[in-house]
């Protein structure tokens, strides 16, 4: 008898080490199920921001051309050529044709790269910074944050190469901090009215007495994203819009590019301040008035 009741306590001694062992595995396979899976979101994310960005492209292209960002096939802009759907794969095309052109064998710029691969990482730091909603793949508030960076940019790239802001883009953002009245509550209305007014206003008055001093594309700017990010931001996007831009003007008059009478654009260093402002902006500006 005591023989029996050793074996059967060492069987189930076994069959619980076992189990366990099971358990275990099980649970491992599940993590790397689960690591894979949220790989796989990841690069969706990623893909998304990559393809809206790369339409984005077509419109910083063609509009400032008078060309419709809807109807026509794109096209290489040395030759001419109709690309195919092969070329067109945003970011792969690029790498895999050498960055050059299939017809030609001209060089394709590098912007077009470049915005593309900053969708991609806007998409996914929009998420991670203002969630991923019941989707999983971007929020509201992420949503509304996303096309306001795919704004800036367009604006950012438009006005670098023209020097013109177009009103249509005030006017989107303007809706979208319309829309912030609900999806971000922090910032009540009385604050984005003082936003709208904090930048834009003393921007509008030095413009008056100094001609040229900044273009009303850069005032209309300021002012419908003051709206759309409340007071503290948008003064800490200027503060940075002034210090970036004021860099790249001393940079250029020290290797004699630019003199003292030449302008230059102002819009993509305040797309810039902009863009950090949304996300740390009020985080920067708690912090300074800790400090006083």
């Amino acid at each position: 008898m005591e023989q029996t009741h050793f074996n059967t306590n060492s069987v189930r001694g076994r069959l619980r080490r076992q189990a366990i062992l099971a358990d275990g595995s099980q649970k491992t396979e599940r993590k790397k199920m689960i690591a894979v899976l949220n790989g796989i979101l990841w690069l969706l994310r990623f893909a998304i921001g990559v393809c809206v960005f790369s339409f984005l492209n077509v419109v910083i292209y063609r509009l400032p051309q008078g060309e419709s960002v809807v109807h026509g096939r794109s096209h290489c802009m040395g030759c001419g050529k109709t690309l195919t759907a092969g070329e067109l794969i945003p970011c792969v095309s690029y790498l895999i044709q050498g960055k050059k052109c299939r017809g030609c064998g001209g060089k394709i710029s590098g912007r077009y790269f470049k915005v593309e691969l900053a969708g991609g990482l806007a998409f996914v730091c929009c998420g991670a910074f203002f969630g991923y909603g019941e989707s999983g793949l971007l929020s509201l508030r992420g949503l509304i944050a996303f096309a306001y960076l795919g704004i800036l940019i367009i604006v950012a790239l438009i006005d670098w190469d023209t020097k013109i802001i177009y009103n249509r883009f005030h006017i989107i953002i303007l809706l979208l901090g319309i829309a912030a009245l609900w999806l971000f509550p922090e910032h009540p209305v009385t604050d984005r009215l003082i936003g709208a007014a904090a930048v834009s206003l003393p921007m509008l008055l030095i413009a008056i007495a100094i001609e040229g001093a900044f273009g009303g594309g850069d005032i209309k700017l300021m002012a419908v994203s003051g709206f759309l990010l409340g007071w503290r931001s948008i003064l800490i996007a200027m503060f940075l819009g002034l210090l970036t831009g004021s860099a790249y003007a001393i940079g250029m008059m020290a290797a004699k590019k630019l003199t003292r009478k030449d302008h230059f654009a102002f819009g993509p260093f305040l797309a810039l301040g902009l863009a950090i402002a949304l996300f740390y902006g009020d985080t920067i500006a708690n912090w300074y008035l800790s400090l006083l």
